[in-house]
C-alpha cells in the first residue's frame, strides 16, 4: 500500500512535467506562427516585397507568394520594383581593344584587380566578390574572341549540366546563359527562351521570355551587342554567338534605372558584360545559403558590381538554380536549389571561354 501511495505523487509529477513540455512547445509554435504572420502582413513592407519579388521571378516557386497574397497585392509590389531599361542601341565603336599590359598606375582597386593578370594565365582571371549577404565570382576574359555560346547536345529534348557542356566544348571557363521553357516545372532545360545563335547560325528561335532585355550577343568583331533585334536582323548584322534574356543592366556605360530591388528579389544571379577595352566579364553570385548569411543578389547588386569593374555594356542572365560557374571542369560556386539542396540543374546553353 505504501508503495502505491509513493507512486501516485511520482506519476503526478511526471504528468505535470509532460504538461509543461507540451505547453512550452505549443507556446513556441504559436509565437513562431504569430511572428511569421507579422512578417507577412505587418507594417514592415521590406519582407513582403522581398518575398513577392523573389518568388515571382522563379519558375517553380511562385506559390510562395500566391499562397499568402492576392493578385492585387502582388501587382502593387511588382509595380514598385522594376527595371527601366535604356532604349539606346549599343554603340560598338566605343569598344576599343587594348593590349592589356599590366601597369603600376590604376584608376582604382577594381582596375588593379582586372588588369593585373595571374602569372602564366593570359586568358582569364577569377576575382572573389564579397559583401553583406553577397558571395560570388567575377571572371575577366582577356580575349573576347574566345567567348562563345555552347548548347546542350540534346537541345529541344533535354538540357545538360554546365560541367558537361564545359568539358564537351573544351572550355576553360563556363557560365550559364539564357532561361528555358519549363511548362511542367520538370526543369529539364530542353528548350531555350528566344533566340540562340552559335557560330553565326540560328539554332533556336522560340518566343521570348518576357523578362526584358533581348538579344545578348557578340558580333564578328568580338564586341558585345545588346539589342531587341529579330533573328534575321541579328544574322544580317553579323552576330556570331548570342542568347536571349534580360533585363539589360548597362548600355553604353549608362546603367538602367532600377526602382526598389528591380522586381527580381534576391537570389543566385548570373550576368555578362564587356568593358570598353574589350575585356569580357562573367559574373556569378551565390544565394539561398542562409546558414552562411548569403541571401543572393538583386539587380542593384549586379549593376553596381559590374560598374565597379568597368562594364560598358552588361545584361542579366538566368539565375536561381541555373547560376553556375565552371573553371577547368570544376564547379566553382555553390548552387542551392529552391528546396535548399546543393545542386545545379540541366540547362539549354552556356557562355564559355575556350582554351
Amino acid at each position: 500500500m505504501n508503495n502505491q501511495i509513493e507512486e501516485i505523487p511520482k506519476e503526478k509529477k511526471k504528468m505535470k512535467k509532460q504538461t509543461k513540455i507540451i505547453i512550452t512547445i505549443i507556446s513556441i509554435i504559436v509565437v513562431l506562427i504569430g511572428s511569421f504572420a507579422f512578417l507577412l502582413y505587418g507594417p514592415w513592407k521590406n519582407f513582403r516585397e522581398w518575398l513577392i519579388t523573389t518568388a515571382m521571378t522563379t519558375m517553380s516557386h511562385q506559390y510562395l507568394a500566391t499562397m499568402f497574397y492576392d493578385d492585387e497585392t502582388i501587382d502593387a509590389v511588382l509595380k514598385k520594383n522594376y527595371v527601366l531599361e535604356s532604349t539606346e542601341d549599343t554603340d560598338s565603336t566605343q569598344i576599343i581593344f587594348n593590349s592589356y599590359k599590366s601597369s603600376s598606375m590604376f584608376l582604382n582597386k577594381y582596375e588593379k584587380e582586372i588588369l593585373t593578370k595571374d602569372k602564366g594565365n593570359d586568358l582569364y582571371k577569377k576575382i572573389d566578390i564579397t559583401g553583406e549577404g553577397l558571395r560570388g565570382y567575377l571572371v575577366a576574359i582577356y580575349d573576347p574572341s574566345k567567348v562563345k555560346v555552347a548548347t546542350s547536345a540534346y537541345m529541344g529534348t533535354k538540357g545538360q549540366m554546365l560541367t558537361t557542356m564545359a568539358k564537351n566544348n573544351n572550355a576553360a571557363v563556363a557560365m550559364n546563359a539564357s532561361g528555358f521553357v519549363d511548362p511542367n516545372y520538370n526543369s529539364n532545360g530542353a528548350t531555350p527562351h528566344g533566340i540562340v545563335i552559335k557560330d553565326g547560325k540560328l539554332v533556336s528561335n522560340k518566343p521570348r521570355s518576357g523578362v526584358g532585355g533581348g538579344l545578348i550577343g557578340f558580333n564578328k568583331e568580338n564586341k558585345l551587342i545588346l539589342s531587341r533585334m529579330t533573328a534575321d536582323a541579328a544574322i544580317k548584322a553579323g552576330i556570331r554567338d548570342a542568347v536571349d534574356f534580360g533585363p539589360f543592366l548597362i548600355i553604353n556605360g549608362k546603367p538602367s534605372f532600377v526602382k526598389g530591388n528591380g522586381g527580381w528579389g534576391t537570389a543566385p544571379r548570373s550576368a555578362i558584360g564587356q568593358r570598353q577595352d574589350g575585356i569580357v566579364l562573367f559574373l556569378v553570385m551565390d544565394g539561398r545559403d542562409y546558414a552562411h548569411g548569403i541571401s543572393g543578389a538583386d539587380m542593384v547588386d549586379l549593376t553596381e558590381i559590374l560598374l565597379n569593374y568597368g562594364a560598358y555594356n552588361a545584361a542579366n542572365l538566368d539565375g536561381g538554380t541555373s547560376s553556375g560557374l565552371v573553371i577547368n571542369n570544376e564547379l566553382i560556386n555553390k548552387p542551392v536549389n529552391g528546396s535548399g539542396q546543393n545542386s545545379t540543374r540541366a540547362i539549354p546553353n552556356a557562355w564559355i571561354a575556350t582554351k
